[in-house]
């Protein structure tokens, strides 16, 4: 008899989520259209220690301080779209309004299934791909944001 599926329960589920289908959003922006996201990532520095009166001759290691990386979204240009291009050229002198950016993995109902949400995001680079006279690609804006870590809701 073919399995087709029905006989799974509610709380397993037989495949991971497809990536195609998310939605970005930034407190005081709105929902960006983004057609990628890359780098939502955590890493623990290293601390390295020896006491000088061990008797194991090896350093012991131990998580430190936590590191969040840059956060890369490619975004499609539309005609009046500046929100991105208003947020980053509100910097001024170290001030910069920062936000909170979420990122959600949408289920075929479009409903959130896995959330990652950013602290204290803020632009730091944005830049748009070269343009081409015989290119048949979309004008596509690059936005690099700095944060201070990812939390998984």
């Amino acid at each position: 008899m073919a399995e087709d599926g029905a006989a799974q329960s509610a709380s397993t589920q037989a495949w991971p989520l497809p990536s195609f289908y998310f939605k970005v959003s930034v407190t005081d922006v709105g929902d960006i259209s983004c057609s990628e996201v890359s780098g939502l990532e955590t890493e623990y520095e290293m601390i390295e220690y020896r006491a000088g009166d061990s008797p194991i001759f090896t350093k012991q290691k131990m998580p430190g301080m936590r590191k969040a990386s840059d956060v890369t979204l490619k975004k499609g240009v539309f005609k009046d779209d500046k929100a991105m291009w208003d947020w980053i050229n509100s910097i001024k002198l170290n001030t910069i309004k920062r936000a909170t950016v979420t990122i959600s993995l949408l289920d075929e109902s479009g409903k959130p299934v896995k959330t990652w949400e950013l602290t204290n995001a803020w632009p730091k680079k944005i830049t748009v791909e070269g343009f081409k006279a015989d290119g048949n690609t979309a004008a596509i804006e690059t936005l690099i944001l700095a944060h201070e870590g990812v939390t998984v809701k």
